[in-house]
């Protein structure tokens, strides 16, 4: 047994090595190594040492020259005697040197015909004899290294251009697959066996309703007959359809790193290409492959950069090109038979873009919204990050969900990793919860900008601004609660800032927003109201008012003149407006009034609190930044919450009766 297991391990040895594959660098080598040839050659040929011209007069007074070579009427090439080559006056002769007919001196010649009567002079001065003298033979050598490497070097600098510019079209610095007949095959990245994805469902929070949908999803994969067996069958596409930041791309990681499938993952930018045909070429060579590995999943991240309705604006060319691409995808989609086992899974943020036909059922089957997280899901989603975060035991991940309202994943994995950077510059051990709040102020804000010189009079103009704005904010009954007011310059162009903890709703009222365009005016008219004049600094301020003045009164129907309609999606439109001059003309008549009036309740407001706004404006000054706990010592408690405390106690007080 031990025999027969030793023979076949060496039938395994003899298979494993593989012949070496032919390169096309070897010619390259070949041809480098037969010009070096031809180059050593000629070195070989050359002489040893140079000689200077009163040396040789003094050779061929002496007659120690055997030979006397002109080579291209260029060089002249000495061969000593051999009787004189021992001569210890030609020892450098012999310094090297391995041809046996290589010369022993060379000197350059000038002038060919000037040399020659030179060399007779010297001799008839010297009464040489005719048959002793020295004459010198011309011989032309040819040079075989520069005219091949005339027509070789253009040859191969033009193979070598052209290699460059094949692998920068076929998308690849290098490898047999980067070649330009590649260009169509798919860039889709393969997770299986061999690559697997780290994330798991349990690194998802904050999603529970979205990775239900996907886990049963992996739960066709793997168990289809569970299914199958009562008639259903396996949806064919899922779309993820949610804001930035969301958790989309980090589920269909999830459902990868989860799925005992192959998972194929790759961008919708990927099939865009310069040449025509090339993105409905990679749709199917994508799908060809996850045929060949179905069971599978296909993931195309940001789909509608291929998706887009076809038809819409009109344009040839590369819209040509996207259309066809969706046009194979649809195909593709529409072809997969029930039992192959193969599931395309897409994200978007844009599912208003979408063509109507990928959307139908039988393509994308399932479309799971993958909204914002509310509270609950906010403190979940901090307890998985502050996993990776040494933080400080005072910590509540509930306290950072409060301090977060209509924060996404992204920017709560911002946030924590923002804390844990500013702990590091601080040189603590742990992070608490200010280095929390140093990070949601630098997220929210920007930059803090300690070295921005500011005038007396203009940071005095900016704490009443911001004032005006915590003065509105704090007795106004819907406006959202204060949590801290700043006049420390931050990020690009803003010099203050007052931070509110908006309620969790999803409707709003209209009385809830008058009060926060009341709110969003309280900068402006603390200004006029103090200083009798306004500046610049609440061009944010007119920005807010005026958007939301516009949705109030064209898209949420809260107008009684303009009535019950809703121009959303319509007014971006540049050729046609969906309403009439006249219509226009109410409309913007409507936002005037609506705007004028909250700014004049603003005025009233303040004028009727003044002192309150003086005194929280020093204490600005002073301090440079206020909490609500602050507030509510300088100019007492929020009305509206000692409201709903005592309706609190006496509901109390009303059930402690009844028992």
């Amino acid at each position: 047994m031990e025999n027969k297991n030793k023979k076949d391990n060496k039938q395994g040895d003899n298979k494993e090595p593989n012949a070496p594959k032919f390169n096309s660098y070897w010619i390259y080598g070949v041809i480098a190594l037969f010009l070096l040839g031809l180059n050593f050659l000629d070195i070989a040929e050359q002489s040893n040492e140079p000689v200077a011209w009163p040396k040789f007069q003094q050779m061929v007074v002496d007659q120690d020259i055997d030979k006397l070579e002109i080579i291209n009427q260029k060089v002249a090439h000495i061969y000593i005697k051999e009787s004189k080559i021992g001569d210890p006056k030609y020892a450098d002769a012999t310094k090297g040197g391995f041809a046996k007919n290589r010369p022993h001196y060379f000197f350059e010649v000038p002038d060919t015909k000037h040399f020659l009567e030179q060399l007779e002079k010297i001799q008839d001065k010297a009464k040489i004899a005719d048959f002793d003298r020295l004459y010198a033979v011309s011989r032309t050598k040819p040079n075989y290294l520069a005219p091949i490497l005339s027509w070789v070097l253009p040859i191969i600098i033009i193979v070598a251009i052209w290699i460059f510019i094949m692998r920068r079209v076929g998308g690849g610095a290098g490898g047999p697959g980067a070649q330009i007949f590649n260009i169509g095959k798919s860039k889709a990245t393969l997770f299986d066996q061999n690559a697997k994805v780290n994330v798991t469902f349990q690194d998802v929070a904050g999603l529970d309703e979205a990775k239900e949908e996907v886990m049963e999803v992996v739960d066709f994969l793997k168990n289809p007959k569970k299914y199958t067996s009562l008639g259903g069958k396996i949806p064919k596409g899922v779309l993820l359809v949610g804001p930035p930041g969301t958790g989309k791309t980090l589920l269909a990681k999830a459902v990868a790193g989860e799925a005992n499938v192959p998972f194929f993952s790759i961008s919708g930018s990927d099939f865009v290409e310069m040449f025509v045909g090339v993105g409905a070429s990679r749709v199917r060579d994508l799908f060809r492959q996850a045929r060949e590995k179905a069971p599978c999943i296909v993931f195309i991240d940001e789909i509608d950069a291929i998706g887009r309705a076809r038809g819409r604006g009109g344009m040839q060319g590369g819209n040509d090109e996207r259309e066809n691409t969706l046009n194979q995808l649809l195909v593709e989609m529409d072809g997969f038979s029930t039992d192959k086992g193969v599931i395309l899974m897409a994200a978007t943020n844009r599912p208003d873009v979408l063509d109507s036909a990928l959307l139908r059922p039988g393509r994308f089957d399932r479309q799971i919204g993958i909204d914002r997280p509310d509270l609950k899901g906010r403190e979940a989603i901090f307890r998985v990050h502050l996993k990776t975060i040494k933080i400080a035991t005072e910590i509540d991940p509930m306290t950072l969900s409060e301090m977060t309202p209509g924060f996404a994943g992204a920017d709560i994995a911002n946030i924590c990793n923002e804390a844990a950077l500013i702990a590091a510059r601080r040189n603590k051990t742990a992070v608490d919860l200010d280095d929390f709040n140093y990070a949601l102020d630098r997220v929210i804000g920007g930059l803090e900008k300690k070295n921005k010189l500011i005038s007396p009079e203009e940071k005095k103009i900016i704490a009443y601004h911001e004032a005006g704005h915590a003065v509105c904010g704090w007795f106004l009954e819907h406006a959202s609660p204060l949590v801290k007011v700043t006049i420390v310059p931050r990020g690009i162009g803003t010099l203050g800032y007052a931070q509110y903890l908006p309620k969790e709703e999803y409707i709003t009222r209209t009385e809830q927003l008058l009060d926060r365009m009341c709110m969003t005016f309280g900068g402006r008219a603390a200004e006029n109201i103090i200083f009798g004049k306004i500046s610049t600094g609440a061009q944010n301020d007119l920005d807010q008012v005026t958007k939301m003045a516009y949705s109030m009164v064209a898209v949420f129907g809260m107008n009684e003149k303009v009535g019950q309609v809703s121009f959303y999606g319509m007014q971006n439109d540049q050729f046609q407006k969906p309403y009439s001059d006249g219509t226009a003309s109410m409309i913007d008549a409507e936002v005037r009034k609506l705007v004028d009036s909250q700014y004049k309740r603003a005025q009233i407001l303040l004028r009727d609190k003044k002192e309150e706004l003086e005194i929280l404006a020093n204490a600005l000054l002073e301090k440079e930044v206020i909490l609500k706990s602050d507030l509510e010592r300088l100019i007492g408690p929020r009305p509206i919450d000692v409201i709903e405390r005592a309706q609190q106690n006496g509901a109390i007080e009303e059930e402690t009766k009844e028992a």
